[in-house]
């Protein structure tokens, strides 16, 4: 079964915010950008423990409670046990993503892609977000960028684990999919290469945006059509610096990003393309794409994001941004391919 098959359509909701990312947000405000996002008509809902150390499926359990069960589709994570006790938020070891929910809950957060660890994890992320059920299941993080050169046994970790315990859930009908969630494109490569672990897609953060897509567009999209999968696109504006914003990747942007950003504005400018419409409609036009899932803070983001998705751009805007060399000549561009 494809990701697009449980999909209740091209914009879902990607509730790392919700964690506290960044900065601290509200209780009320989370909740009510949750709400946005449902008055709106998103109905899928992706979250994992990782952020705010349960945080933000507290928030997501508390703002979907009494919507009927049947109408949304949530996915988690698994890969991270969030216990009970304390820790220092501060000497915590995350790779790439350090510090980036310092403002999230002190709950000791333990790495873990065992079997038993991904039953534990399910459970209590049922709990959090207040469900009996979670349609997808993605195993997080399993990558360079937060384990460093100890991602391949991590990765041995959770082939004999994760993998084959998901594997299970998908087939006794527990959950309808699994996949891996990552920001890198090598562990789907890895995963696509072994024959015994049969995912259904995966969610792959910042690597198919516009500023960012020529290995996914080489290596991860051509496996993905010969197999029937596809993939969701978390991070489509790049952490926010393609819409302005002062971080790509969890990160300052570096001038070399903001100089590309610049570019491509200029020219989304000159045809009166919003950056955001240019980012979404980009990742969405590539058929290996179930749905996007932008990241939001607060309730007027949603509409933004919606108005971009239903922004008509024009085709010239696409041939421009190929002839001026900013997208790969092999990505297909809405209009054009």
């Amino acid at each position: 079964m494809s990701l697009t098959s449980i999909l209740p359509g091209t914009l879902g909701f990607g509730a790392a915010p919700l964690g506290n990312m960044f900065r601290a947000i509200p209780e009320e405000e989370a909740i009510a950008t949750v709400e946005a996002a449902w008055n709106d008509g998103i109905r899928y809902y992706d979250n994992a423990p990782f952020y705010g150390a349960g945080l933000a499926e507290l928030r997501m359990g508390e703002a979907l409670a009494g919507k009927p069960r049947g109408d949304y589709v949530i996915s988690t994570k698994v890969g991270r046990v969030i216990l009970d006790e304390v820790e220092d938020v501060s000497a915590r070891d995350q790779g790439e993503k350090a510090g980036v929910f310092a403002h999230g809950r002190a709950n000791r957060i333990v790495n873990d892609y065992s079997h038993d660890a991904t039953l534990r994890s399910i459970e209590d992320s049922l709990k959090r977000l207040r469900t009996d059920h979670v349609e997808i299941v993605f195993v997080h993080d399993l990558a360079r960028d937060f384990w460093g050169d100890e991602w391949i046994a991590r990765f041995e970790q959770a082939r004999t684990g994760a993998f084959r315990a998901l594997d299970r859930l998908r087939d006794e009908g527990v959950i309808k999919a699994w996949g891996l969630g990552v920001n890198l494109t090598e562990p789907i490569e890895t995963l696509l290469d072994l024959k015994e672990p049969r995912p259904n897609g995966f969610l792959l953060a910042g690597r198919y945006t516009l500023l960012d897509h020529d290995r996914a567009l080489q290596r991860v999209m051509p496996a993905l059509a010969e197999r029937g999968l596809d993939i969701i696109v978390g991070g489509p504006y790049s952490s926010g610096a393609l819409v302005g914003g002062p971080n790509f990747e969890y990160a300052p942007a570096t001038p070399a990003v903001l100089d590309k950003v610049a570019r491509i504005k200029a020219i989304a400018d000159r045809h009166g393309v919003s950056m955001k419409a240019a980012g979404l409609q980009f990742s969405l036009a590539n058929p290996a794409v179930a749905a996007v899932i932008p990241g939001a803070s607060r309730p007027g983001r949603i509409a933004e994001d919606r108005a971009a998705l239903e922004e008509v751009v024009p085709v010239d805007f696409w041939a421009d941004l190929r002839s001026a060399g900013h997208v790969n000549p092999a990505a297909p561009l809405p209009g054009l391919d």
